[in-house]
């Protein structure tokens, strides 16, 4: 049987852990962090929104960025991951792969992700397992419903 990749992730962290089989042991293989994702946005931008007054009206008028500093923040750590995924796969590290992640992360990290490892996501669960212990894991990936595939 082929190794299987679980990756439990959020916008912050991510765990990635490998098994040989379904029913094996999980092995920690690494953990990667991306603090810049807890931060306010205030605290990731250069500057506040551009103010511009064009008119003699009384209001200002504000000029938002197209996209929260904090998403595109989310987004760089989600290709990080992507990568990882992708260099493993490449190197036959795993064959299947679970995904537990946090909402929306999920669905940041899915987009990310080539077509060749999306196609070996066997599951992908919105539920966010980075701060649980191995042993509290292992149980949750026990689940009979995990396994109906």
């Amino acid at each position: 049987m082929t190794p299987q990749f679980v990756l439990l992730a959020n916008a912050s962290i991510a765990r990635l852990f490998k098994r040989d089989s379904p029913g094996d042991p999980l092995v920690a293989l690494q953990t990667m962090e991306h603090p810049e994702s807890r931060l306010k946005g205030s605290q990731l931008a250069d500057d506040r929104p551009g103010h511009e007054a064009t008119d003699d009206s009384r209001g200002g008028n504000r000029y938002e960025p197209r996209s929260d500093v904090r998403r595109k923040e989310h987004q760089r750590f989600a290709r990080e991951i992507a990568h990882r995924l992708e260099v493993g796969l490449a190197a036959r590290e795993y064959g299947s792969l679970w995904i537990f992640a946090s909402n929306p992360f999920l669905g940041e990290l899915k987009a990310l992700l080539t077509d060749a490892v999306a196609q070996r996501v066997k599951l992908a669960m919105d539920t966010d397992l980075t701060s649980l212990g191995l042993a509290e894991i292992e149980q949750r990936l026990r689940d009979p419903r995990l396994t109906k595939s």
